[in-house]
């Protein structure tokens, strides 16, 4: 049995991780989109490094872009197997896929409007077309339920408390008359979360595939999140008589703040001014968390006895069309405006980061992971100039961020994920999804805990698991 690891290797997206029976049975864990990778990104998202019509099955951990924005290519170049996933992230999969292939396709029709040759034009990485047939191929599973997706091999999730629906995948696999084990951790949540339940423990596994994004990170306390978002309101909203642009994703960030804005109007303490939710995909997620509250968190089910809509509050709209959100960049008075994506590497949160980012009295608030390499990395690390849309502006606005407010666990939290292993009985626990610098301290924490045999693999590196 091999394992190769085609995507987030030494790097944060694009997760693929592709298991080979002796059989030659082929099973993929995620197929995700890379992101903010410079110059590099549309050649790395455009070539796989195996051939996808060869993958028996594919297992989906969760439904965030950087691990499924690339099941569409998959299919339309040949894969035909099932995709396994909880039913929540079937549910967002089919959203973010649709607004995804919607960016694919007006991206390339915008680039050859100046190209006139027909042989030199661009083509999207994938279509709605693609899109539809792919979630046919979807199948779903409930979380701690053993599903056997092959003759030799057995699947179960378990609860990642990432966003709605993420797991973390278990494999179990015999060949030659012998059970691997195989876990791979998906995304991990924090333990503690605002809205979701904490990471589930897990069976003693043979092998571990670990994301380490905040590998040698400790995040504040989760509890002065609402306290932070109200002075940074306060401070630009009320005082500069500024604009808060917050980059945040569709996806877990987004709900993340209207929950916490909704705490502060509960305590009477929420700033009277227009919250804008500039997304129309923020709109379709926030119905698909209301339609699965079993994920929810006690402490959140504990505030919905008595506020029925934990997602709601006065001053709050969502914007859905160009034309409401163009406008927003006339209107001069105060506010607050959440739009994607987190990264601020695409969406409508660029045209307002352009309009708003060179005026001091406005603010720029970071409240999720951004890889160096993107506007929202950038700006997080002082850059003081940024190109835009063909123009390069000053960074006269504050930027502020908020590293609390992250959907993946500190180091604290994946070693928490990993208190219910017997370390010595894995056999290799490789690291994925993870800045190179930042795995290498997360490997000595891990040797640390008597995890011997800890491996951070290259892009395509492939190991044999014995």
């Amino acid at each position: 049995m091999k394992i190769a690891f085609h995507g987030a290797a030494r790097a944060v997206t694009g997760s693929k991780h592709l298991i080979t029976l002796n059989n030659d049975t082929q099973i993929l864990l995620d197929c995700g989109l890379f992101q903010g990778m410079g110059d590099v990104t549309d050649n790395l998202n455009e070539h796989f490094g195996f051939e996808p019509s060869r993958v028996n099955y594919l297992v989906l951990s969760h439904a965030h872009i950087d691990h499924c924005g690339l099941l569409p290519r998959l299919v339309s170049e040949g894969f035909r197997g099932d995709i396994y996933c909880t039913p929540a992230t079937k549910d967002l999969a089919k959203i973010l896929l649709m607004d995804s292939a919607k960016i694919q396709m007006q991206d390339a029709e915008y680039a050859n409007r100046k190209i006139k040759r027909v042989e030199d034009q661009e083509m999207p990485l994938y279509t709605d077309e693609d899109v539809t047939q792919t979630l046919s191929q979807f199948k779903t599973i409930p979380y701690e339920q053993d599903f056997n997706i092959d003759p030799n091999v057995s699947l179960r999730f378990t609860d990642a408390g990432h966003i709605v629906g993420s797991a973390a995948v278990h494999l179990k696999i015999n060949e030659d008359g012998k059970e691997t084990r195989i876990t791979f951790s998906g995304d991990v949540g924090r333990y503690g979360d605002l809205l979701l339940k904490s990471p589930q423990t897990f069976p003693q596994a043979d092998y571990i595939i670990m994301e380490s994004t905040y590998g040698d990170s400790l995040h504040a306390d989760l509890d002065p999140i609402e306290e932070m978002l109200l002075q940074v309101i306060s401070h630009t909203c009320l005082e500069k008589k500024g604009k808060v642009i917050i980059p945040a994703f569709s996806v877990g960030r987004t709900q993340e703040l209207l929950y916490a804005l909704n705490g502060l109007e509960l305590k009477g303490k929420l700033p009277a001014i227009p919250y804008y939710v500039d997304s129309p995909l923020s709109l379709e997620a926030t119905e698909v968390l209301k339609d699965h509250p079993e994920v929810y968190n006690n402490g959140v089910k504990e505030v919905m006895k008595t506020d029925r809509d934990i997602f709601g509050f006065k001053g709050l709209r969502f914007i859905e069309s160009v034309e409401e959100s163009k406008a927003l960049n006339s209107d001069q008075q105060p506010c607050v405006i959440i739009s994607s994506s987190g990264m601020a590497e695409g969406g409508r949160v660029r045209h307002h980061i352009r309009n708003n980012i060179s005026d001091r009295k406005n603010t720029i608030l970071m409240v999720g992971y951004a890889s160096p390499g993107s506007l929202a990395g950038r700006l997080i690390a002082g850059q003081k100039r940024v190109w835009l849309f063909g123009q390069e502006y000053d960074v006269a606005a504050e930027v502020r961020a908020i590293k609390s407010m992250s959907a993946h666990g500190d180091y604290e939290d994946l070693l928490q994920f990993l208190d219910g292993q017997d370390a010595p009985k894995v056999k290799q626990l490789f690291l994925v999804h993870g800045e190179y610098d930042v795995q290498q301290n997360f490997a000595q924490r891990l040797s640390d805990h008597g995890f011997r045999h800890v491996e951070i693999p290259q892009y395509h590196q492939e190991f044999e698991l014995l």
